[in-house]
């Protein structure tokens, strides 16, 4: 019995000896990452500081524009041109227009009618229209309603009657009924634009002006004397090269060539006296008979 409890105080004295052994020290707690401070919702923004006027004004200034490009003029040998044209005086000396008129007031009527339309197709319509009302203060007593019956017959009559009507106004009112010989009197009237203007004052006061029309715009650029991309500069371009002894009946030349050889779909190249003299490549053959 001694020996049980000696053993028992043994054990009981290691296992207090191993509660008393000092624990390992704690390992060190990292610090807290500081918090970001809160920001207010709707908080207000910072404006941008004040500039002067001198300087928003140069911030608000426009980029300049480029510089425009330099057009190319047609590279066509005077000696062509001249032989183009003497060409044409030796087939047809005097050549005229189609529409019919008796003076520049029915010229002008008979021009401003013609756009859309042919030439024949505007002939019908005038003569009767012509024979009711051949100067500016019978077209007006005649009416905008009479004149729109009379054209009905031609492209877009409507308007065109309602512009000859103001058109004639305009020419009592300004410039005493009488058809001004200026181009940019011409063109304030309704209805008239520059080819118009050019045609009156070519065919009727005999100015070398040159009216483009879409006959004259393909044959310029066919025979190398533009490469122009708007009736103007064709109009520039041509009045450059065209020699001075020809500069009257130039554009007749060129609107009678484009409308019954140099056609648009199928030009008539077998037939064409200036065939040899011509750069377009592509001409139209012969057709088999």
């Amino acid at each position: 019995m001694k020996a049980n409890k000696a053993i028992k105080a043994k054990t009981t004295s290691k296992k207090a000896n191993k509660t008393t052994k000092p624990s390992a020290a704690p390992a060190a707690a990292t610090p807290p990452l500081p918090k970001k401070p809160a920001v207010a919702k709707n908080q207000p923004k910072r404006s941008k500081p004040a500039q002067s006027p001198a300087a928003a004004k140069a911030s608000r200034a426009k980029p300049k524009p480029k510089a425009p490009k330099k057009r190319r003029r047609p590279s066509v040998s005077p000696e062509t041109v001249e032989a183009v044209f003497s060409r044409f005086s030796e087939i047809e000396p005097e050549p005229k227009g189609e529409l019919e008129h008796s003076d520049a007031y029915t010229l002008l009527v008979a021009v401003v009618l013609s756009a859309q339309a042919t030439d024949a197709g505007v002939n019908r319509a005038t003569r009767a229209l012509f024979d009711a009302a051949d100067t500016p203060e019978k077209m007006v007593a005649v009416g905008e309603d009479r004149v729109r019956e009379m054209i009905k017959t031609i492209g877009l009559f409507r308007n065109k009657a309602k512009n000859v009507i103001a058109l004639s106004r305009k020419l009592i009112d300004e410039h005493a009924g009488t058809v001004p010989q200026d181009l940019a009197a011409l063109e304030g009237l309704p209805g008239v634009g520059r080819k118009t203007a050019n045609v009156v004052l070519n065919v009727w006061f005999g100015e070398p002006t040159m009216a483009v029309d879409t006959h004259v715009f393909r044959i310029a650029h066919r025979l190398g004397f533009s490469k122009g991309k708007t009736p103007e500069e064709v109009e520039a371009d041509l009045l450059a090269i065209v020699p001075r002894q020809y500069g009257v009946p130039a554009h007749h030349w060129l609107i009678l060539h484009g409308r019954y050889l140099c056609k648009a779909r199928k030009p008539e190249c077998w037939r064409c006296p200036i065939r040899d003299l011509c750069p377009y490549k592509e001409k139209t053959p012969a057709p088999n008979r």
